[in-house]
Parts: C-alpha cells; sequence; structure tokens
C-alpha cells in the first residue's frame, strides 16, 4: 500500500499502519533525517525480516525509536547523568543514544546480540504518530538497500523496497538528509560513534567533553565488534566508483579536480560547489551543483539524492568535493570517505 501524508494524514490510513506495524509487518516510512524501514522492536521474527528485506548483515545493530523519554526507560537501564542530559537537550531530534539495554526485554536481533541498544525519538510528525499509535518501538535502519545511498524521498526507495514491504509512507523531502548523531557516553564523555546534524560543537557545549571515535575516519575490521550503525561494512554508495578531494586551498582543489577530469578524459561526474562550476572543466551535463561551500546544510541535506543522480549517468569515475572536518562538516565527510570506500585525497 502506498500513502501520501506530505499534506494530509487520516486517522483511518494511520489505524492501518500502525496495525501493520503490530501484526509484524515492514513499514517505509519519513524521520526527519532518512526514511526508515520499520517493524514492531519486539517482534524478532518481524525485525528479521528488515535484514532479508535490506541484505543488511546481522552484525548490524538496529536504532530502536521510541515516542517519548519515558519510553527509554522500557528499554534502557541504568541511564546516568550525563545520559539524562543528552535526552533532555538533543531528543526527540536527529540524536541516537547508546544505552545499557534491559534485560529480556528486546530480542538479541535488534542489538546484534550487544548488551546496548541505540535509542532514538525522531521529531518528524508522521513518525511520532506511527509510534505512539502502534504502542511499540519501532526498530528501523535507514530504507535502503545496504551499502546504498540512504533514502531522501520516496521516488530514491520505491524501486528497491516498495514490493519488499506492506506499505510505503510519502511525507516529502527529508529535512535533514543525513542519519543521526549517534553517541555512546564512556567514562562520562560523550563519545560520538557516527556523527551527524548534531554537531561536536553542539555536544561539548552541552556535556563540556566530547570525542570522536577513532573509526568515524577509518576503516572497521570485519572481525570488530561495533555498538552503531554506519561504522561496519559498506555503506552509502553508488555502483559508480567515487574519489574525494579536498584541499583548504580552493584552486588546489579545483586544480586536482580538472586533473583528473584529463585522465578520465571528460569521462566523470563532478559533485561540486556553486563557486567552482565555472573553474571546473566539464560539461554541464555532467556537474551536479550541491550549492555554496558555505552551505552544508543543503549538501547534507540532497548528498544522497545527488549521489543517486550521478549514478544514473555511468560514468567511469564520481569526483566528489571534499569539506573542512568541523561542525556539520564532520558528518559529510564521514560519509563521503564511506561512499568512496577511503578514495581520498588530502592536498
Amino acid at each position: 500500500m502506498y500513502y501520501n501524508w506530505e499534506e494530509k494524514t487520516s486517522t483511518e490510513e494511520l489505524k492501518v499502519v500502525c496495525n501493520l506495524i503490530k501484526n509484524g509487518e515492514l513499514v517505509i516510512f519519513p524521520t526527519e533525517t532518512v526514511y526508515g524501514i520499520g517493524a514492531n522492536a519486539f517482534d524478532a521474527e518481524a525485525v528479521g525480516k528488515i535484514f532479508i528485506a535490506k541484505g543488511r548483515p546481522s552484525d548490524n545493530p538496529l536504532i530502536v525509536h521510541v515516542g517519548k523519554k519515558a519510553d527509554i526507560e522500557e528499554i534502557a537501564t541504568d541511564i546516568t547523568k550525563v545520559e539524562e542530559k543528552l535526552i533532555e537537550r538533543f531528543m526527540p531530534g536527529p540524536f541516537t543514544l547508546i544505552l545499557k539495554k534491559k534485560p529480556g526485554v528486546l530480542p538479541d536481533i535488534v542489538t546484534a546480540g550487544l548488551d546496548t541498544v541505540a535509542v532514538r525519538i525522531p521529531k518528524n510528525l508522521i513518525a511520532q504518530a506511527i509510534i505512539t499509535f502502534s504502542g511499540v518501538p519501532i526498530a528501523a535502519p535507514s530504507a535502503n538497500i545496504s551499502g546504498r545511498p540512504s533514502g531522501t524521498n520516496i521516488e530514491d526507495i520505491k524501486q528497491e523496497l516498495e514490493t519488499k514491504v506492506s506499505a510505503v509512507i510519502d511525507g516529502g523531502n527529508t529535512e535533514v538528509g543525513l542519519e543521526s548523531t549517534v553517541v555512546k557516553v564512556v567514562d562520562e564523555v560523550p563519545v560520538i560513534l557516527r556523527p551527524g546534524k548534531v554537531t561536536p560543537e553542539e555536544i561539548r557545549k552541552e556535556i563540556g567533553a566530547v570525542r570522536i571515535d577513532k573509526n568515524v575516519f577509518s576503516k572497521v575490521s570485519e572481525g570488530e565488534v561495533v555498538a552503531s550503525p554506519g561504522m561496519k561494512h559498506r555503506h552509502y554508495a553508488p555502483k559508480t566508483k567515487c574519489q574525494l578531494i579536498y584541499s583548504k586551498d580552493d584552486q588546489d582543489q579545483i586544480f586536482e579536480i580538472n586533473k583528473r577530469i584529463k585522465k578520465y578524459r571528460g569521462d566523470v561526474v563532478v559533485i561540486g560547489f556553486t563557486e567552482h562550476k565555472k573553474d571546473i572543466v566539464v560539461s554541464e551535463s555532467r556537474f551536479i551543483d550541491v550549492g555554496s561551500k558555505d552551505n552544508l546544510d543543503e549538501f547534507a541535506k540532497n548528498i544522497y539524492s545527488i549521489l543517486r543522480r550521478a549514478d544514473h549517468i555511468k560514468a567511469q569515475i564520481i569526483l566528489i568535493e571534499g569539506v573542512e572536518i568541523s561542525g556539520l562538516g564532520v558528518a559529510i565527510m564521514n560519509r563521503l570517505l564511506r561512499t568512496c570506500e577511503y578514495d581520498y585525497t588530502e592536498i
């Protein structure tokens, strides 16, 4: 079933979707970050359908979405003062917290057998309504085939997953465009396992300290256990090979991109900034403008749909302009590094 809730959600349609969730079916729905493919988090069989639909490795834990702060205590325990402060400041919103799992509540498949659980309260009204009226927490990773760019609008998702779920809810383009920031508190210090819209600077301002996990900008070994989605395995990548290029000096960055365009004899797609378009020597149809380099919110919001668009051109390679690793740039560069499978040049 397909529902367009971008403008209006009917009570009857909401009841149908919530009953599907309660009865162990999969539903694609919007959040403020990206679209999710969700199931009743208490139902191991239903959650197993997510892994099958996405082709997701079983050692990749899921985020559990709840409707309000009081619901967190139903699935997590021993919440510390630092964790309480993070919940109070950043939830609801594009923020996920790794907490100690309450024993005997969630099936192991949700948490990949870990003793922790990733918890989030989405801000999106459609997501809130589904969680609230379903009456159960919803386990939901991003709505995409595992390893591919996440879905930020229904058109990017339907072709991959529509036949694998019982309902698809169209809520328009997502607001943020990047998955939530994932944090685990270690020795009273918030550690960012996956960067997102909530930046290190914002967390430091609230708590007084923050660390970025070593694996945010490096590969995770196949045997290593991870507590967060998005840390392991191939992620966010189109089928076309991608290369990431960054320099603090704009002209050096442009020069390097032009050098690679020449190397590939123009059979490239460039994902670049408005300011650089006139200086990058590629045909207009092969330059995808991500907006101004001073507007990273716009870059973040559109990056996944742009990667899909670039992939459709079927060039030899996609060349991507990088950004400074600070603020929202931490999350953008994390995603682009994974997109390019660490094929990265910093000049």
